[in-house]
C-alpha cells in the first residue's frame, strides 16, 4: 500500500543503522491542497507514534497545505490538531460563485479552529518540533489584487519559467517564517532571495494563511508583522514540492508525498522538468502506491477540482472515505517498521 523511496545517501544510512526516527532531523510537507488527505492517517501515525518520544529537534518545513500540517505537528497534541484540520477542511462548503474574499474568510475560520486558543503559542515555544512556513513575497503585477493585472503577472511567470526557474527571481522572494530557535537555512541553486523571520503571536496566523493563499483564488496577505511591507502569497509558487538543500541539517529528511515525481515550483506542474537528484540525496519519501490510489473512489486522490466537479454532499462523502482509507497506509508503514525489510525501499530517481 505504501511505497518507500530513498536517495543514495539516505539508503546507505538506513542500511547501516536501520529505519529509526532518530536518523531524521527534518520533515517536508508539500503544497497541494486536499491532495494531502491521502496522507492523513500516516501523518497521525508519524506524530502520534513514530516521533512520539522525540527528544532532539525535528525541523518541519512546509508550504501551503504542508505549512498547515506543520502547524498541527508543532502543537502539543499533533494528532488532535491534524484531525481538526481534516475535519474542517473536508467539510468546508463554498457558495456557487465563491469570491476570493469568501475563500480567504473560510481559510481564516479553518485556522482559528485548528489553532484553538493556544496553538500559536505552542508552535512558537516548541523546541523539539520546529515549524517553518514558506511564503512568497510577490513583486510587480502578481502583487496586485486586480485579477486582470495579477493574471498578466502570472502569464509572465509561466513564460519565464518555461525557459528557467531562475527568471522568476524578480517576481518572487522566499520568506521563511520560522521557530525562533531554528538555525536552519535553505541552499537554493536558483538563488531566490530568501529572508528568515521569527514566528510571533503577531504574525503566525497571517504567515500561515499567506503560505496557502493561492493566486487569483484567494486574497493575498498584505503587510505581515515583522517583515517588509508588501503582498504575500502561496509558498508553493516557487516551493511546490521542493528542489533545494537544507543547511545546518545533519540528519535525513522524511518526506511523505502524494507521488514519487515531485515538481520544484507551481509553474512546473505541466512541464517535464525534474528536480535535481542531488537535492534528494538524503531524503526518504513515503508515497501512496499506485495500487492504493486505484482502490480509492474515482481511482484518484482528492484535489481542488473536486470543489467544482462535485456537489458538496458527494465531495464530502468522497473525501471522508479517502481519509478513512488512509489507515491502510499507516498500517503498511507500521508493518514495514516491524518487519524491517529494507529491500522494499526503492531508490529515488
Amino acid at each position: 500500500m505504501l511505497d518507500i523511496y530513498a536517495g543514495k545517501s539516505a539508503l546507505e544510512t538506513i542500511k547501516k543503522d536501520g529505519f529509526k526516527q532518530e536518523l531524521f532531523s527534518s520533515f517536508l510537507g508539500a503544497s497541494g491542497g486536499p491532495k494531502w488527505f491521502c496522507l492523513f492517517e500516516l501523518d497521525k501515525y508519524l506524530f502520534g507514534e513514530f516521533f512520539k518520544d522525540r527528544t532532539s529537534e525535528l525541523n518541519l518545513i512546509g508550504s501551503s497545505a504542508g505549512a498547515f500540517r506543520a502547524a498541527c505537528f508543532a502543537q502539543n497534541d499533533p494528532v488532535a490538531a491534524i484531525t481538526r484540520m481534516a475535519e474542517s477542511y473536508s467539510e468546508t462548503v463554498y457558495s456557487d460563485k465563491a469570491t476570493p474574499e469568501e475563500i480567504t474568510g473560510k481559510a481564516r475560520d479553518l485556522l482559528d479552529y485548528v489553532l484553538g486558543d493556544n496553538g500559536a503559542n505552542e508552535i512558537i515555544e516548541n523546541n523539539i518540533f520546529k515549524a517553518h512556513f514558506l511564503v512568497n513575497k510577490t513583486n510587480g503585477f502578481v502583487a496586485s489584487e486586480n485579477k486582470v493585472a495579477q493574471s498578466i503577472g502570472l502569464i509572465k511567470s509561466i513564460i519565464l519559467n518555461r525557459f528557467d526557474r531562475k527568471f522568476l527571481i524578480k517576481q518572487y522572494e522566499r520568506f521563511v517564517f520560522k521557530s525562533p530557535t531554528s538555525s536552519l537555512n535553505i541552499n537554493d541553486h536558483c538563488n531566490f532571495k530568501t529572508t528568515y523571520a521569527n514566528l510571533t503571536t503577531a504574525n503566525l496566523q497571517d504567515a500561515l494563511l499567506a503560505s496557502g493563499s493561492i493566486p487569483i483564488v484567494m486574497q493575498g496577505i498584505k503587510d505581515i508583522a515583522g517583515v517588509p511591507s508588501g503582498m504575500y502569497r502561496d509558498g508553493g509558487i516557487i516551493d511546490y514540492h521542493f528542489d533545494f538543500q537544507l543547511k545546518n541539517n545533519n540528519g535525513l529528511i522524511l518526506y511523505p508525498h502524494f507521488n514519487s515525481n515531485p515538481k520544484a515550483g507551481w509553474f512546473d506542474k505541466n512541464l517535464k522538468r525534474k528536480v535535481k537528484s542531488e537535492n534528494y540525496d538524503n531524503i526518504v519519501m513515503l508515497v501512496p502506491s499506485f495500487k492504493f490510489v486505484e482502490s480509492l473512489p474515482f481511482s484518484k486522490i482528492p484535489d481542488r477540482n473536486d470543489f467544482t466537479k462535485m456537489d458538496a454532499n458527494q465531495r464530502i462523502k468522497y473525501w471522508k472515505t479517502v481519509l478513512s482509507e488512509t489507515k491502510r497506509l499507516s498500517d503498511s508503514f507500521n508493518k514495514f517498521l516491524i518487519n524491517g525489510n529494507l529491500s522494499n525501499i526503492k531508490k529515488i530517481g
